[in-house]
């Protein structure tokens, strides 16, 4: 193994799974959603409740349609930062990033932004790549730069009936082939019911209450994705 192999093995094994291929992740996306990707994306930033001129934090960003479609919905005074631990998908973000949002390279667990920097942060369909141990910090660290009345979003896919219901359940047997199988489920459980799991973001909710977030509410979103909210108390 090379040197920079190790680093990448270390940075992989510290920070959870990384995704290093941003176009191929953007165009199996555009696939998955069938081109409806920017109408998803609209929809998490206005469930967000981001207003005018609020800063705004996405988590696990990727190749950034999010971050840019809450720096749009902030308008000019407002800003958004998009974090994610891929140099790569960071480096392609930033090529197309829209004039009030930034990219930078970072773990969730370890966010390098001071206490109640953020009207908003959202996280989507990047928990579960989260190493398991890692997740409760990462909660902890969203709700630490967040400002008192500050408002978090969680998104990840959710199970549907229909062929697109078939598609999140080989996702989720594929994400915890990706984890060595380990879920919730103990022995005799199916990568599929560990995956499922993995992606459920009503996991959360537990974790969430007990680090201090209140209206803590799941709902079931477009394109078979499931939307937990909560709120940093005043």
């Amino acid at each position: 193994m090379t040197q920079n192999e190790q680093v990448s093995d270390i940075e992989s094994r510290s920070v959870g799974a990384l995704i290093n291929w941003p176009r191929r992740y953007k165009l199996l996306t555009d696939v998955y959603l069938m081109g409806r990707a920017g109408s998803l994306t609209r929809h998490f930033a206005t469930t967000s409740g981001i207003r005018p001129g609020d800063h705004a934090l996405d988590v696990g960003c990727g190749p950034g349609r999010l971050a840019n479609e809450l720096a749009r919905q902030a308008g000019p005074q407002g800003r958004a930062i998009g974090v994610d631990p891929s140099r790569q998908m960071i480096a392609y973000a930033t090529e197309h990033a829209v004039a009030n949002c930034a990219f930078e390279v970072g773990a969730a667990q370890s966010l390098p932004y001071p206490n109640a920097s953020f009207d908003v942060v959202t996280s989507t369909f990047a928990m579960h790549h989260i190493a398991e141990p890692e997740r409760k910090t990462a909660l902890a660290a969203i709700f630490r730069v967040l400002r008192p009345g500050g408002r978090l979003l969680l998104a990840d896919t959710h199970p549907s009936g229909g062929l697109r219901g078939l598609a999140v359940r080989a996702m989720a047997a594929v994400a915890a082939h990706r984890e060595g199988g380990h879920g919730h489920g103990g022995a005799g459980h199916s990568h599929e019911q560990d995956g499922l799991s993995a992606v459920d973001i009503r996991r959360y909710r537990e974790a969430l209450a007990e680090i201090g977030f209140t209206a803590i509410e799941f709902r079931t979103g477009p394109f078979a994705t499931g939307i937990l909210t909560a709120v940093k108390p005043d």
